[in-house]
């Protein structure tokens, strides 16, 4: 259940006054009445044509002379056999230009749909997605400590994204829940994103019949011919790099294609392990292996939605832990993005990323350097944007809030400038003149609501205040904003009859298996 908590008399009158302003503010240019955001801001190009082409040609030489895997997945192959690739038992082999023709029939851009139509999304061009992380096992908070993911706390994130006016989709697998069997939990979590969101969301791709049920749920939720007409859901698939894709994933791959459902396509590259520990050699690998993921889907169904995924990461080469949130990764990014424009594809890179173990600087720091990436890379779909912690081993509550505080300025930020008469403001100094102030200026009165964002974190009180008011730091006040946001809740409303329509297929999908639990 949501965390119950009684507001105090101080912060009932928090709610009328400071916050009260605050949110009259984020309704402004920067908002949350967007459903996503348009970028106003250009790409951060840092590659010469010279060099984008010798990257593309060291990828083409991995496709055509190492070639790639496909384990466990005959109808794949045949796939790549009809295409005219080269199979030789699971390893395929691929002629220069041979995926980037096929990639053609790719959309640019698509919507994916939510069940509260104004809150679908658009991925692709100029718009800017932001979606929770995705994939941890472990959940964290100040309270508790470190420990395994239940589906309440899988709903919590849930209505946590649902509740923060910065994110715009409610996300996939937010943690897992351990105490669901695992041929079941998938049932409950997609369930779960339709009852506690109106936003768009994830599916499962842990197995194909997994992720036939998430998309047959869809179904239930938005009807037969609209799904076969429209994106309604999305399914996150892993390169098992490198050089390998698995049988798991292709076929669920494949489910989702087939269904003209969106599909993420990702190498997960860590330097020194998956990958090579330079640069330009994984930006190569993950080119190679996004092509390939992308490309198959294009085969199972022509003009199926694909986003162009990457997971550019380093490790320590002295311990051989995954680092995340480091710089060489982040400048990988813009390269990745310069790629994925080339082939028109949608980008999904980079996130809130971090390996500290709690919601401190370390945290923070790696975070924003990676997020800056994605933002200025060119990243359309931006997964793990709020909760990252622990190099993705835990979701963090109090690292939720302030990640979703960190999305409310960079919303601002890729807003860019606008230049108008209003935003000159030249009777503003025709008012002031030389020597005084704009504070009470009519400029200023007019403009206070909308002129800045405002952070839900950030204490910006002089120090006495701060120091009087109990010295506290930014994670203390996440935690306190986090229970807040669950104790207020409340669910958007689900048809009853479609509700009824969901609790009777998972009712009958459980009772047509044995519970399984690895």
């Amino acid at each position: 259940m949501a965390v119950a908590q009684t507001a105090t008399a101080g912060q009932r009158r928090e709610r009328g006054g400071r916050s009260a302003r605050r949110e009259q503010r984020s309704h402004g240019a920067s908002g949350p009445g967007r459903p996503f955001i348009k970028r106003a801001i250009p790409t951060y190009d840092i590659l010469s044509e010279d060099n984008l082409v010798r990257i593309e040609t060291a990828a083409d030489r991995i496709l055509a002379e190492i070639g790639i895997e496909f384990r466990d997945d005959p109808a794949a192959l045949d796939h790549w056999r009809r295409a005219g690739a080269r199979v030789d038992g699971v390893l395929v082999k691929f002629e220069p230009g041979m995926l980037r023709e096929i990639l053609k029939t790719a959309p640019a851009e698509f919507v994916q749909h939510a069940r509260s139509p104004e809150k679908s999304v658009r991925i692709g061009g100029d718009a800017v997605v932001f979606a929770p992380a995705y994939g941890s096992p472990f959940v964290m908070d100040l309270d508790k400590g470190r420990r395994y993911g239940t589906i309440e706390d899988f709903r919590n994130f849930i209505r946590l994204a649902q509740s923060s006016p910065w994110l715009h989709h409610s996300g996939g697998t937010i943690c897992e829940p351990v105490d669901l069997p695992v041929n079941k939990r998938h049932l409950e979590m997609v369930y779960s994103h339709i009852r506690y969101s109106d936003r768009p969301f994830m599916g499962s791709i842990t197995a194909e019949e997994r992720a036939e049920d998430s998309i047959e749920m869809c179904r239930i939720l938005f009807g037969s011919d609209f799904v076969d007409e429209n994106c309604v859901i999305l399914g996150n698939l892993n390169v098992n790099s490198p050089l390998v894709w698995d049988g798991t994933m292709t076929r669920a791959l494949r489910a989702y294609a087939r269904a003209n459902q969106g599909t993420v396509i990702v190498p997960f590259i860590l330097g020194g392990a998956m990958g090579p520990v330079t640069n330009a050699g994984a930006i190569a690998q993950s080119l190679a292996e996004t092509m390939a993921g992308c490309a198959l889907a294009q085969l199972e169904r022509p003009g199926a939605p694909v986003i162009f995924g990457n997971f550019l990461s380093s490790m320590s080469l002295r311990s051989g832990s995954p680092t995340f949130g480091t710089p060489e990764p982040a400048i990988g990014s813009m390269v990745i993005g310069q790629l994925a424009r080339r082939l028109n594809l949608p980008l999904r890179c980079s996130g809130n990323f971090t390996t500290s173990k709690l919601p401190d600087a370390q945290a923070m720091t790696e975070s924003t350097l990676s997020m800056m990436a994605a933002i200025h890379c060119g990243a359309n779909f931006i997964l793990h944007s709020a909760g990252f912690l622990d190099g993705l081993l835990s979701m963090s509550y109090e690292k939720f809030v302030m990640d979703a505080d960190l999305c409310g300025a960079l919303a601002t930020y890729l807003d860019g400038v606008a230049v108008d008469d209003n935003q000159l403001a030249l009777d503003a100094f025709r008012e002031v003149g030389p020597g005084s102030h704009f504070f009470g200026c009519q400029h200023t009165i007019a403009n206070y609501e909308t002129a800045f964002w405002d952070s839900e974190i950030a204490d910006n009180d002089p120090f006495e205040k701060w120091e009087a008011g109990g010295a506290e730091d930014a994670a203390t006040r996440a935690n306190r904003l986090w229970k807040k946001k669950l104790a207020e809740f409340e669910a958007p409303h689900l048809d009853p009859a479609t509700d009824e329509a969901l609790k009777d297929f998972i009712a009958r999908k459980d009772a047509a298996m044995e519970d399984a639990w690895y």
